[in-house]
C-alpha cells in the first residue's frame, strides 16, 4: 500500500512538474511574440523617421580604413557648411538626392589627396542593417534608408552614424551623440518606442522562463 502510495505521489508530483513547464513555455511563447511584434513596429515606424549614413571601405587594410575614416570627416564638413537647418527627414533625404554628385566629388578629392585613386560613389539608398548600438541609442535590425558611399571595392569593414536627427558623434572617443538629436528624436518617437532604442532596453528578447529561473 505504502509503495503504491509513494508511486502516485511520484507520479502526480512529475506530471505537476511537467505542467509548469509547459505552461511556462506557452507564456514565454507568448512574451516573446510580442516582444518580436513590439520590436518590428518599432524598427518600422524608426525607419521612417531616420536617414543614416553608411561608409563602406575599399578594404580592411590600415590604410583603407584609415582613408574610409578621412572621407566621413570631410564629407560630415562639407555636410555641416551646404545642408540647410531646420529640414525634416524626407527633405533631407531629398537634398542628399540632389547633391551625391557634390558628394562623390568631396569624397573623391578626400581620396586623391591620400595618392590614391579609388572610385567612389554616393546614393541614398536602402539597406539592410543588424542590431547597431550607436553611444546609447540602440537601432534593431531591419531596412533604412541611407546615404551610402562606397571607396573602391567596397570590401572593408563599414563606417556608420545617422544624419537625420543628427546622431554623428560629436565625441568620437568618448562615443558621445549630440542631444539635441536625441531630443529630435524623442520627439518623433512614441515614450515607449523611446525607451526602446535607448539605454533603457537593448533590445535583447528574452526567454520569460529563463529569466524566471536563473
Amino acid at each position: 500500500m505504502d509503495i503504491t502510495f509513494h508511486i502516485e505521489r511520484q507520479t502526480n508530483r512529475i506530471i505537476l512538474m511537467l505542467a509548469v513547464i509547459i505552461a511556462t513555455l506557452i507564456t514565454g511563447f507568448a512574451v516573446w511574440r510580442v516582444q518580436l511584434t513590439a520590436q518590428a513596429k518599432t524598427q518600422e515606424h524608426l525607419a521612417q523617421e531616420v536617414l543614416r549614413f553608411h561608409i563602406l571601405a575599399n578594404s580592411d587594410s590600415e590604410e583603407d580604413q584609415a582613408l574610409k575614416m578621412n572621407v566621413k570627416e570631410q564629407v560630415l564638413a562639407y555636410l555641416k557648411t551646404a545642408m540647410p537647418e531646420g529640414m525634416n527627414v524626407d527633405e533631407t533625404k531629398e537634398w542628399m538626392r540632389r547633391h551625391t554628385d557634390e558628394l562623390e566629388e568631396t569624397a573623391r578629392q578626400t581620396i586623391l589627396a591620400q595618392n590614391k585613386d579609388y572610385p567612389v560613389s554616393a546614393a541614398v539608398t536602402t539597406c539592410y542593417f543588424p542590431d547597431k548600438t550607436y553611444g546609447d541609442v540602440t537601432f534593431p535590425a531591419g531596412n533604412y534608408e541611407a546615404l551610402r558611399i562606397e571607396i573602391g571595392a567596397a570590401k572593408g569593414h563599414n563606417w556608420w552614424c545617422v544624419l537625420y536627427p543628427n546622431l554623428c558623434f560629436t565625441d568620437a572617443t568618448n562615443a558621445v551623440v549630440p542631444e539635441e538629436g536625441k531630443e529630435e528624436l524623442k520627439s518623433v518617437l512614441t515614450e515607449d518606442e523611446y525607451s526602446q532604442v535607448t539605454a533603457q532596453s537593448d533590445f535583447k528578447i528574452k526567454w520569460y522562463f529563463l529569466e524566471r529561473f536563473k
